[in-house]
């Protein structure tokens, strides 16, 4: 998402049974606590009560020791799709599309707040 403060970065966790976002989260540089912030978010939210599967693509933030570890703390199963299998990450993908199609193609924010905010009234 760009901002004249620089890039910001979304990342959301959805559930495939209501296709709603349950976590996310926003921060200018991509690194492992976006993802895990939006994770957190969600278990939070749902606090689940026995095993769920986290679906996720093949980014290096999902192969890390701290997500991995994060997983096994709070009873969740990691699941990657192979390259080349989009159809596991539909949902998602379906997501940002709509995200930026409806709100950030072709726009710049002013400030990174305004973004967040903007990204926050659209979920």
């Amino acid at each position: 998402i760009r901002t004249y403060e620089g890039w910001l970065y979304l990342a959301v966790i959805i559930d495939l049974y209501s296709r709603r976002v349950i976590g996310w989260s926003m921060q200018s540089r991509m690194q492992m606590d976006l993802v895990l912030s939006a994770l957190l978010m969600a278990v939070w939210r749902r606090k689940p009560t026995s095993t769920v599967i986290i679906h996720s693509d093949q980014g290096s933030q999902f192969a890390s020791l701290e997500w991995q570890t994060f997983l096994k703390t709070h009873n969740l199963e990691a699941s990657r799709c192979r390259r080349g299998k989009s159809y596991n990450n539909t949902v998602e993908e379906d997501f940002f599309h709509l995200i930026k199609s409806k709100r950030i193609r072709k726009k710049t924010y002013a400030t990174r707040e305004e973004a967040r905010q903007d990204i926050f009234s659209y979920i």
